[in-house]
Order: C-alpha cells, then structure tokens, then sequence
C-alpha cells in the first residue's frame, strides 16, 4: 500500500501515514510565515492603533464627564420617590442581595 499524506487541521503540520503499520512515519512542521514582512506595513499598522487608542481615550473621557450628570439625575430621581412615598423602605442595593 502507499502512504497516506495527511494535513492536521490544528496545527497545520503535514503527516505521513502508514496504513499498514496505522503509524506516523514521518511528519513535517507548518511553517508560519513571517507576521511582519514589510517594514512599511508594520509602521501603518502601528499608526492606525495610535489612531484607534486615541478614540477610545476620547470615548472614555466623554464618559466620564457624563458620569457625574447621570448619577445626579439618579439621585434626584430616587430623592423625589423617598420624598413621595416616606413610609416604604429603601431600595436594595447590590451587596444587599448576596
């Protein structure tokens, strides 16, 4: 019988098979090919996640200026139901339902 060439799907790596024998009789390593080839490319690659860090800087500092306006309209909110309703208990905080 001729021997079975087989690639394995995890690791890319070629196999080659005997069928008699039900053994590996020789295999031979995926090689990866470079990541970065092209110097160029990598200083793009580089400057585009600049460009990608600063927005999400930007992203989060806007957020954050929010943040306080949102947790101000949350307690005048919950300050307004205390008010209204006197006689109900507190509402149950996070830690509250451990």
């Amino acid at each position: 019988m001729a021997l079975i060439t087989v690639t394995c799907p995890c690791c890319q790596a070629e196999l080659v098979i005997d069928p008699e024998l039900s053994a590996v009789i020789r295999h031979k390593e995926y090689v990866k090919p470079p990541s970065m080839a092209d110097m160029e490319e990598a200083v793009q690659r580089f400057k585009g996640e600049a460009s990608r860090r600063e927005d999400a800087f930007k992203k989060s500092v806007e957020q954050h200026k929010n943040q306080k306006d949102i947790l101000n309209k949350k307690f005048d909110e919950m300050l307004r139901l205390a008010k209204e309703n006197p006689d109900e208990p507190p509402p149950k905080r996070d830690f509250d339902f451990d």
